[in-house]
């Protein structure tokens, strides 16, 4: 799950690792907001009116939901499940109102993106021209309010250089694939052990007496 205050990129960041990373996915979440410039219903957003997306929370249809900036934004639930059923990876660029409800039912990893400060992240705002002066300045007292949230997360990436950040998301991503916790023990035992205990003529390898290695 990947949060961040509105403008410092985690959106792009969690679209452009996609396509890095075999086998992940983006969640394409709910939103009633309008599209910005060139957003695509379907692709960036799933753009519905606050009657649907209302019938949708009385469904039980998102895992988590928010009203962030006076929009409604929400992850439906049977997209994470369908992933989920093939085995695949999902990353989520929630606000934290939504990451705090996942945290409390959902394992996962939580990743904060910071812009490099305040005034860039203004910059960053005003840049993309898509909201007048008065919802740039509600945006920017709501970043200073979220950033404190940052605690509370696994990892914190700043957003100074676009490359460099996405550097480091792929990063988090490989190596959280490969924590302990996510390895698979059975498939370890059938391979490396047991196969020498059901084989007597096939004994375990074992190391040089008073030979020691060294730990890495």
């Amino acid at each position: 799950m990947v949060s961040a205050p509105s403008g410092a990129g985690k959106t792009t960041l969690c679209k452009d690792v996609t396509p890095k990373v075999q086998n992940l996915a983006h969640s394409v979440s709910y939103t009633t907001r309008s599209p910005r410039g060139m957003e695509v219903d379907g692709t960036d957003y799933y753009f519905v009116d606050a009657a649907v997306f209302r019938s949708m929370i009385d469904k039980n249809e998102f895992i988590e939901w928010a009203e962030v900036h006076g929009n409604l934004y929400g992850t439906s639930r049977n997209e994470l499940m369908r992933y989920g059923e093939r085995g695949v990876d999902v990353i989520l660029d929630i606000d934290t109102q939504g990451a705090a409800t996942l945290r409390k039912s959902s394992e996962g990893v939580y990743i904060y993106i910071l812009p490099p400060s305040l005034g860039a992240l203004s910059q960053r705002l005003v840049d993309r021209k898509s909201d007048p002066q008065d919802e740039i300045s509600r945006r920017l007292q709501k970043s200073r309010e979220e950033i404190w949230n940052y605690r509370q997360y696994d990892y914190v990436i700043v957003n100074a250089q676009f490359k460099k950040a996405l550097k480091e998301l792929e990063s988090i991503i490989l190596a959280e694939r490969v924590r302990m916790k996510q390895i698979n023990h059975a498939w370890i035992e059938e391979t490396f052990i047991n196969q020498y205990a059901n084989d007597p003529l096939s004994p375990l390898p074992t190391t040089e007496k008073g030979k020691q290695g060294k730990s890495l």
